[in-house]
């Protein structure tokens, strides 16, 4: 039980510092790196709550998240270089 916590308490932290970053970032990629980091520490999470509970639900929601998250990232990614999506 005590290393759940203490996992737990590191991707809150983490989390954390991920949305320092997103608000104060310099730039634009550097805001779309640390929501990428983010929701790879929420896609994290939820497989941790997974095997904690015993839900294999979480690790199909995870999955999706992750996919969905990727593909923002690039939709993201293909907008600030200046071309289009369907390039």
């Amino acid at each position: 039980m005590s290393a759940v916590i203490f996992f737990v308490a590191v991707l809150v932290v983490s989390a954390f510092l991920c949305l320092l970053r997103a608000i104060l970032g310099p730039s634009a990629p550097d805001r779309v790196v640390a929501i990428d980091a983010l929701t790879s520490l929420v896609v994290g999470a939820l497989a941790l709550l997974a095997v904690y509970y015993r839900a294999s639900i979480l690790l199909d929601i995870a999955l999706v998240y992750a996919l969905l998250a990727f593909l923002g990232t690039l939709a993201i990614a293909k907008y600030l270089e200046g071309r289009r999506l369907e390039e």
